[in-house]
């Protein structure tokens, strides 16, 4: 265990899942499990006595389900990340919990080691998705022909990107949206990781994106993505 372990909470509302989470977790070095709930209520009332970093939240709960769990734990306690773990792939399913401030989405085919990177990039403030959500988000992102708007492709081949964004930003923005760390945007454009910090923040509040799901929206959306 590091001296400084990531602290989560499971919430589950199938009892062999939620155990079978809480046993899996405790494998992994430098996670602690603080917590289970089987629903969304219990989450809340969890976070309120024990010190929680990253939430593993089922979407589909009694009394209080995930997204809305996720929306009031984000409005209360924006400190704390939730990474989705759930049966379901579906658009409205995504979208309802990213909207809700989810920070990652996985479905429940991910492995060990799928789950210890969301929640490791989720302490950081980074978005992860397994492969079946990204192609998802892909998809319900461009047009029923598979590409971005006509708007988005102009823009895109004119190099002047909305909303006020800089050439760096709009630049910075694609990274993100290619799945790219801090770290690795730096290293792209021989930058420091500070500077890279800085024109995330700018674009951040330039689009009105609070997360990284949200900046991969809009650079798919507005055609920033590379080829």
């Amino acid at each position: 265990m590091t001296a400084n372990p990531i602290r989560v909470i499971v919430a589950d509302d199938q009892q062999i899942t939620r155990e079978g989470l809480v046993a899996l977790l405790g494998l992994i070095n430098g996670v602690e499990v603080v917590g289970s709930a089987a629903d969304g209520s219990r989450v809340l009332e969890l976070i309120s006595t024990v010190p929680c970093d990253v939430v593993l939240m089922d979407l589909r709960m009694p009394v209080l389900d995930g997204v809305q769990a996720t929306q009031r734990l984000r409005a209360e306690h924006p400190e704390i990340a939730v990474v989705v773990l759930t049966t379901y792939s579906d658009d409205g399913s995504i979208s309802a919990a990213l909207r809700a401030g989810a920070l990652g989405y996985l479905t429940k085919d991910t492995g060990r080691g799928e789950i210890e990177a969301a929640l490791r990039a989720a302490v950081t403030g980074q978005s992860t998705f397994n492969a079946p959500v990204s192609q998802r988000l892909v998809a319900a992102l461009t047009d029923p022909a598979g590409e971005p708007s006509a708007e988005a492709q102009h823009a895109a081949r004119e190099h002047h990107p909305p909303d006020g964004l800089t050439a760096r930003e709009g630049e910075v923005l694609a990274l993100i949206a290619a799945g790219l760390s801090n770290a690795e945007i730096a290293g792209e454009l021989f930058i420091g990781e500070a500077t890279v910090k800085s024109h995330i923040n700018n674009a951040f509040a330039k689009i009105g994106a609070r997360h990284r799901a949200e900046a991969v929206r809009y650079a798919y959306e507005h055609g920033l993505t590379r080829d």
